[in-house]
């Protein structure tokens, strides 16, 4: 599995990063995860705001940090 975090390194970038790790050692799952920081690369994913939350190539959530919880459940379908 591969998370992408999409931001510019913003503080709600850091925190989106921060619960994502949080999230999957709760779940005890594995997954590679990638800080992209190129707004070039960032546009490809068509979304509007960062941050934002990539899992396996599908934006999750853009705009605003996903909860701990709110990852847990996307990981769940994973």
């Amino acid at each position: 599995m591969q998370i992408k975090i999409l931001g510019t390194g913003c503080p709600k970038c850091s925190k989106l990063a921060a619960n994502v790790r949080i999230a999957l050692e709760e779940t005890e799952k594995t997954a590679e995860v990638v800080k992209v920081t190129d707004m070039a690369e960032i546009m490809e994913y068509d979304i509007m705001l960062t941050p934002a939350l990539v899992i396996d190539e599908q934006v999750k959530i853009s705009g605003r940090v996903a909860t701990v919880q709110e990852i847990k459940e996307m990981l769940k379908n994973q």
